[in-house]
């Protein structure tokens, strides 16, 4: 079993800065790509940030230049730090993690339970 877990979402003013967490646990081999989506009211699913297992990062257009992806191989652990928040970047964030559960197993993404982020004065 195979298990992400989020932490770090909550309320910040316009302009602020809050660090998002996420941790795999379980039966890991390896894992590949780690990021975050996020999801709005009334709108769809999109990408924010990717990171390859090598640290080769990616970002969205609109997040590019205030938020900063990272990971910890060694605790299996992807962040992203946010900072100059706008009320824009209000939405459900989830993580997600390509993991190989054994060495002769196809990969699959997991997904982790999603936090509220909440830009507004």
């Amino acid at each position: 079993q195979v298990q992400l877990v989020e932490s770090g979402g909550g309320l910040v003013q316009p302009g602020g800065s809050l660090r998002l967490s996420c941790e795999a646990s379980g039966s890991i081999f390896r894992i590949d790509d780690m990021g975050w989506f996020r999801q709005a009211p009334g709108l769809e699913r999109e990408l924010v940030a990717t990171i390859t297992s090598g640290g080769t990062a990616d970002y969205a257009i609109s997040v590019k230049g205030r938020f900063t992806i990272s990971r910890d191989n060694a605790k299996n652990t992807v962040y992203l730090q946010m900072n100059s928040l706008e009320p824009e970047d209000t939405a459900v964030y989830y993580c997600f993690a390509d993991i190989f559960r054994t060495s002769s197993e196809y990969g699959r993404r997991y997904w982790g339970q999603g936090t509220q982020v909440t830009g507004s004065s």
